[in-house]
């Protein structure tokens, strides 16, 4: 990952770039918030910038929200001030980071914040066929559509394909096309002049521009609007760009990967994708198939994501009992391998043994498992059946708003978790910043909140 240090604090800057780049990372430093906007500007990306908490961190969040540059931003400092902690925070930091640098907490911040996973695991022989197709085209130039449902590890085989090929020692660029709208895609890709819009302070160095000599990857490009493909076909034929504004074209040298969850032989009929931006990008075709289409893969990768969060949350390897592999080969995994990984990250949170036991796999569908009591021990019942609220009392959701279910829903997971901020948030599948946002909200207005218990100072910021 591309790691952005931005500020002077002495000689601590320093120890954590080298900390970062022993794990990894592309490290590159500005002096001050208006210096880091200009290199961003410039194409100089970074997957993440770390900021020092004395210079405005606010103000530097807000100037990349205005131009749209989607970084995420860590604030730093030396000491750990709960004032400084809670500012910053406050002004949209994910976290706050204190200095001197301790190389595991660095470590473990990286991979939160970036939450890239670029391990490929393969057990099952139908995904070791897909490997090997991909370990055979990676050397080449050529422009390569994955395909699969959502889940299936498509930006992870993208990565794998770059990492195997001969620009590795180059630039990877993702844009997710489903998640920027429309009139602002342009932009993120090609970039724009000074005073091109509304809005455009500077001059913007797009996507295409910031791969140079690298690797693109556009995921769920059959997301993107058909009035844009024409340009991105242009793009494609000519390797080169137009930024919205400028005058010339800009010469670029990438090479792109593409991913889709759709049929795009059907969009196309359907006139949703043209015909030949198809025939562009399907030079290779590499599917993926769905965890279900692989169940030899479902035991490993339940393995492989329990190490990896024993290990973040700095507990010993929990190995997974017979009746745990037995529930979670039965499962039809419609989230495929971004639902086992967050499964499985719940079971490492939720195991009430050193070994993960079936009671802590909690899979799709299902409410948490509640303790036995020692009289009336009530039965396990299906979060669709109406039973979600903050006291674990009986409601239906029939003619409630999701407003009020949400409401319930995140209380009474708060509630069984004991008012453990960090470990409902990773059962709901949300940050923990944005569960310290609905609390907040919650207790504004007057909502009894399960108090924080045995958590570190840092998860009762905002909470």
């Amino acid at each position: 990952m591309r790691l952005m240090l931005v500020g002077t604090l002495e000689g601590h800057i320093t120890e954590a770039g080298k900390i970062a780049m022993a794990r990894g990372a592309k490290v590159s430093h500005a002096e001050d918030g208006e210096t880091a906007l200009a290199a961003l500007r410039a194409g100089k990306g970074a997957d993440l910038v770390m900021i020092d908490v004395r210079l405005d961190v606010g103000v530097f969040i807000k100037a990349l929200k205005a131009e749209r540059i989607q970084t995420p931003v860590i604030a730093f400092g030396i000491g750990n001030d709960a004032g400084l902690a809670v500012k910053a925070i406050r002004a949209g930091a994910k976290e706050y980071l204190p200095l001197p640098p301790d190389a595991a907490l660095i470590a473990a911040v990286l991979e939160a914040v970036s939450e890239e996973n670029e391990t490929v695991v393969v057990s099952d022989p139908v995904m070791q066929e897909s490997l090997n197709l991909a370990k055979q085209i990676a050397p080449s130039e050529a422009t390569v559509l994955i395909r699969g449902e959502s889940g299936t590890g498509k930006e992870v085989m993208a990565r794998f394909l770059h990492r195997h090929s001969k620009r590795k020692d180059g630039v990877f660029v993702s844009v997710n096309c489903a998640a920027i709208p429309e009139q602002l895609l342009e932009s993120e890709l090609f970039g724009h002049e000074k005073g091109a819009f509304t809005g455009a302070v500077a001059r913007r160095i797009g996507k295409f521009e910031e791969a140079n000599g690298g690797t693109l990857l556009l995921d769920e490009i059959s997301e993107m609007h058909i009035r844009l493909q024409a340009k991105l076909l242009r793009a494609i034929q000519e390797r080169e760009i137009d930024r919205v504004g400028g005058s010339s074209p800009v010469k670029v040298d990438i090479r792109l990967l593409a991913t889709t969850n759709r049929n795009l032989e059907d969009e196309v009929q359907a006139g949703n994708f043209r015909e030949d931006l198809y025939f562009r990008l399907n030079v290779i075709s590499l599917t993926l198939p769905s965890l279900r289409d692989r169940p030899q893969d479902i035991p490993a990768l339940a393995r492989h994501f329990a190490r990896k969060y024993s290990a973040s949350n700095g507990m010993d390897d929990r190995p997974l009992s017979q009746g745990a592999l037995d529930k979670l080969q039965a499962h039809q995994w419609r989230g495929n391998v971004r639902e086992m990984e967050n499964t499985m990250h719940r079971a490492v949170l939720m195991a009430r043994s050193d070994i993960i036991g079936p009671e802590a796999i909690l899979l799709t569908g299902q409410a948490p498992v509640q303790s036995p009591k020692p009289a009336l021990a009530q039965p396990v019942q299906s979060i669709s059946a109406p039973q979600v609220t903050e006291a674990g009392k009986a409601a239906g959701f029939v003619g409630r708003s999701m407003a009020a279910v949400e409401q319930d829903l995140i209380l009474g997971t708060l509630n069984h978790c004991l008012g453990n901020r960090t470990h409902a948030a990773n059962i709901l599948g949300i940050s923990i910043r944005t569960l310290r946002n609905k609390l907040r909200d919650y207790a504004d207005n007057g909502v009894p909140v399960t108090p924080p218990m045995n958590e570190s100072a840092s998860e009762h910021v905002g909470a």
